[in-house]
């Protein structure tokens, strides 16, 4: 590559999870560090940073197709400087390289803190790949957080020990490890200084966080959980997201024991049937699912449930499939994420026997998400007359509107005299498939 001009705006395009949302907002911190901007809304970016997720189906493709989508028409003159990140960028770095000359830049997660010195030898023409995966040593070289959004994002755990057949997280994010509890004290203060309200805490499995707290007494999720809650300013705490086999008994008390810690709980089964989970190597069964959720809403009765589940994995039966609904019917979620099983490269699954037609892993996904919006509609229509706070995040399409976050994390919104940061108490009067209307009742109150 020849000698370029230092990029003077950027755009960072973060997809999958919420993982991946904050390690896209710590890119964007470390180019405006440098002095780089972001490219104005309708502008194209002198460089653009895709943070790709390697769970969705064809993730690799796609990001082919962006990059052929930024450079189509282009002279190099013209063409953005292109940099890819995250979890394809750790699985299939040296290809991407080989096959997109257009690409400066490749970075995995655990190294994206060497992204300005990356972005220094780019500019000089080198093309630079760095898919190393220290502990967490990029933590200390981010930029320290001067300005978030009132609901933010604090990854306190990465990695992942549990090796599910289907999932690419062990080989891309590598070993579980936790940051040290008194770097996340720190940064949940300086989040909250810099304007947050809600933090939610993030990890693979995030459930397997532990660390010694300042008296060097070793704690886990809940104890630094029940640690954050009392800084002044935050209203709100979440986590996720969690494995089963993690979830302990402290955790289950902290649920009905912190008033800060939100009544909502994403705990991903995958599938109904003991077998397939077997075969996926989750170590626990439907029943022993279930029952834990027996204990948390025992402990918090309001709580409202999240899951994960995937259709079609290798093997499944038509039998098998119908007791994943069977458990759906028990539950009742008040949100859901389903996926169609897809091959992972590198992973057990991927050469399983039994590969499930697409047409009906098709069928299947259509049955399960009819049942899974069933009941996120139900839970919407049974909040109808409650009344509770909601963060505001952003302004609706109407003047005077605002939208924001029940407790239970559905999106609400209502017409008033409010600002983005506010907790507005609001009676929720009207619900819809994927979010409610409410009533502003008091004047908006900042975070306790």
């Amino acid at each position: 590559m020849k000698p370029t001009n230092a990029p003077k705006t950027y755009r960072v395009k973060s997809f999958g999870c919420q993982m991946n949302v904050y390690d896209g907002e710590r890119m964007a911190e470390m180019l405006s560090e440098r002095g780089i901007v972001p490219a104005p809304d309708g502008e194209d970016a002198d460089l653009v940073v895709l943070n790709t997720c390697h769970i969705r189906e064809k993730a690799a493709e796609k990001v082919y197709s962006d990059i052929g989508r930024l450079t189509k028409g282009k002279t190099q003159a013209k063409a953005p400087m292109i940099a890819v990140a995250g979890c394809v960028a750790q699985a299939e770095g040296e290809e991407i390289m080989k096959r997109s000359p257009a690409v400066s830049m490749v970075v995995g997660p655990q190294a994206y803190h060497r992204l300005p010195e990356m972005l220094d030898r780019a500019v000089k023409g080198e093309r630079a790949t760095d898919t190393d995966m220290p502990a967490i040593a990029k933590f200390a070289a981010l930029p320290e957080r001067k300005r978030t959004n009132p609901a933010s994002f604090l990854t306190v755990q990465e990695g992942c020990d549990k090796f599910c057949t289907y999932c690419v997280v062990p080989y891309t994010r590598g070993a579980e490890i936790s940051r040290p509890y008194v770097d996340l004290v720190t940064e949940a203060k300086k989040l909250v200084h810099a304007g947050a309200k809600e933090i939610t805490l993030l990890g693979q499995n995030v459930s397997a966080w532990s660390g010694e707290d300042e008296k060097g007494h070793m704690i886990g999720l809940a104890g630094l959980i029940r640690d954050l809650a009392r800084v002044d300013g935050l209203a709100r705490i979440r986590y996720t997201t969690s494995h089963p086999a993690d979830m302990d008994d402290d955790l289950i008390a902290a649920h009905g024991e912190i008033d800060k810690l939100m009544p909502f709980l994403h705990l991903p089964v995958q599938a109904g049937s003991d077998r397939v989970l077997r075969a996926m190597n989750r170590s626990h069964t439907a029943e022993s699912y279930l029952r834990l959720l027996d204990r948390f809403r025992a402990a918090r009765p309001d709580l409202a449930l999240s899951g994960d589940f995937i259709v079609g994995f290798p093997g499944e039966t038509d039998a098998e499939f119908e007791e994943t609904l069977a458990l759906v019917d028990e539950v009742k979620y008040a949100q859901a994420f389903s996926f169609k099983y897809s091959p992972r490269p590198g992973t057990p699954a991927a050469t399983m026997e039994g590969q499930v037609a697409k047409e009906v892993m098709d069928e299947r996904l259509q049955r399960l998400q009819a049942a899974l919006n069933r009941d996120q509609f139900a839970f919407n229509e049974a909040s109808v007359g409650k009344t509770c706070e909601v963060l505001v995040e952003r302004k609706g399409k109407h003047p005077g509107q605002w939208l924001g976050k029940t407790p239970w994390l559905q999106s609400a919104w209502f017409e008033g005299e409010a600002a983005i940061g506010d907790l507005v108490q609001a009676e929720l009067i009207e619900a819809g498939p994927n979010s409610l209307a409410g009533r502003m009742l008091e004047p908006a109150r900042s975070a306790a």
